[in-house]
């Protein structure tokens, strides 16, 4: 009995060693991957700032201008970038370098693929803007704005990939210095362009290209010239092209799992300007879904921490590492989640004033601050279990769980609230948030029983067996 009781003291000892270790390595991924994502979300944020001091003219149409081409471009773009985490990842924790870098050639050729029908969209936005039952003047304003992004949305078909190949391999501390230096970039340059050199809200948006490219710029000479790279770089061959279709099986449902709850969000803002005092309801719904987006730039971190040390270690063929991946990044999530809610619910009286100084609006926040809250405990856990889908290649799944959780139950239960029950805004954030408990739950019941030894071979096929039938073409 004294030595079964060792052997089990032991066994605890071994994973207790394992997990501490495993949260340095995902600690090391998702405290820089946090910043990252803050200092490019602040890129935007920047832009309607000084966009705003010209007028109101010029503020509605810039932030409607981000607006949309956030939801039809930027968010199409990393979304489908998501598909690269599972094939770069798995083939880094293979060993297969070269395949990572050649992955990456797939993703970026497959992303300016989908460019031109975007900016066809962009083009025609003036138009089909007062469709939708907005200002004209808005909406020309808008599109000039939108056309002028047109290059920062080349730019970011390069940028992503980019990205996602060095965070596949943990390499995130050349993304922290470009970020931190390109929002420095932006800054200055925006400001000379909208007020120096008289070019208005046109400005920004060129501005903000002009950061996007010079990103893309830094981080290309990175993998050029760093030794850390130098294992993964690749040159541009056929075999880039072969892997277009393989992308898009797993890129597409990435990009529908991360497109339908952003549109979702949307649609719920528009359903506010249906009540009987759009501007109240909108205004206060707009506040708490930027607060709420801004927090998510958070657990979006633990997600890329979980979404590569998940792909990695199916890639070497780590099942039980795989799973300690999990739960390290559930823990970490989980423990930011209750200390951030906790601190904006104490501060729920003033939190309004940080948007306002209107009393109607403040209050009505201090009310909402409860919902917002449960929201993010929603969001820290879908972020993560999403990346966990992103590492294993079950995307599809992610995207069906999606579309019911948020459209089947999310929005019909919001329109349900808010207008039948006559709850306003806060019935739309009860019926959207009902959405996000569907969705963890199901993203976790479908983590639960995963079998992680299936995963495991699953990734080695994936990474393997292209590997062998293209050596077969080429003969």
């Amino acid at each position: 009995m004294e030595e079964e009781g060792k052997r089990e003291e032991r066994k605890w000892a071994i994973t207790w060693e394992g997990f501490v270790q495993e949260l340095r390595k995902a600690g090391y991924i998702a405290a820089p991957m946090v910043a990252v994502s803050v200092l490019q979300y602040l890129l935007q944020v920047v832009s309607v700032i000084i966009v705003g001091h010209l007028g109101a003219l010029a503020l509605s149409s810039a932030a409607i201008a981000t607006s949309i081409t956030n939801v039809t471009g930027f968010s199409l773009l990393s979304g489908m970038a998501g598909g690269l985490e599972t094939l770069a990842g798995q083939a880094y924790g293979a060993k297969q370098y070269q395949k990572l870098g050649t992955y990456t050639y797939s993703a970026i050729i497959s992303l300016i693929i989908m460019c031109p029908p975007i900016c066809v969209l962009w083009i025609f936005m003036g138009k089909l803007l007062p469709l939708l039952g907005q200002d004209t003047l808005i909406s020309q304003e808008a599109c000039k704005y939108s056309m002028w992004v047109i290059p920062a949305l080349f730019g970011g078909a390069v940028l992503k990939p980019l990205t996602r190949y060095l965070q596949t391999q943990s390499v995130i501390l050349p993304m922290l210095i470009t970020s931190s230096s390109i929002l420095c970039f932006h800054t200055i340059s925006c400001w000379i362009l909208v007020y120096k050199l008289q070019l208005g809200q046109k400005g920004a948006a060129i501005a903000f290209s002009l950061s996007t490219w010079l990103n893309v710029i830094l981080l290309s000479l990175y993998v050029k010239f760093s030794s850390a790279c130098e294992k993964t770089r690749a040159p541009l061959s056929r075999e880039a092209l072969y892997g277009i279709g393989e992308f898009f099986q797993l890129g597409v449902p990435s990009a529908i799992m991360v497109c339908l709850k952003w549109w979702s969000m949307e649609l719920l803002i528009l359903l506010s300007g249906l009540f009987k005092n759009p501007k109240l309801e909108t205004s206060v719904l707009s506040i708490c879904l930027t607060i709420s987006t801004l927090h998510f730039t958070i657990p979006y971190g633990f997600g890329a921490a979980a979404s590569t040390r998940v792909s990695n270690e199916l890639g070497a063929g780590n099942p039980q590492l795989a799973r300690m991946a999990v739960q390290v990044a559930l823990f970490l999530a989980g423990t930011e989640s209750v200390i951030v809610s906790s601190g904006l619910l104490l501060s729920r009286q003033v939190l309004g004033y940080a948007y306002s100084n209107d009393r109607q609006v403040v209050r009505y926040i201090s009310v909402m601050t409860p919902l917002i809250c449960l929201s993010f405990i929603m969001d820290s856990l879908q972020a993560v279990l999403s990346g966990v889908a992103r590492g294993s290649g079950w995307q599809k799944i992610g995207a069906y769980i999606n579309l019911g959780s948020f459209y089947l139950v999310g929005l019909p239960l919001a329109a349900v609230l808010g207008f039948g029950a006559h709850l306003r805004g806060k019935g739309l954030w009860i019926g959207i948030l009902a959405g996000s408990f569907a969705q963890s739950v199901l993203l976790s019941i479908v983590t639960a029983c995963t079998d992680w030894n299936k995963q495991v071979v699953k990734a080695r096929e994936r990474v393997l067996e292209r590997r062998s039938s293209m050596k077969d073409e080429e003969k």
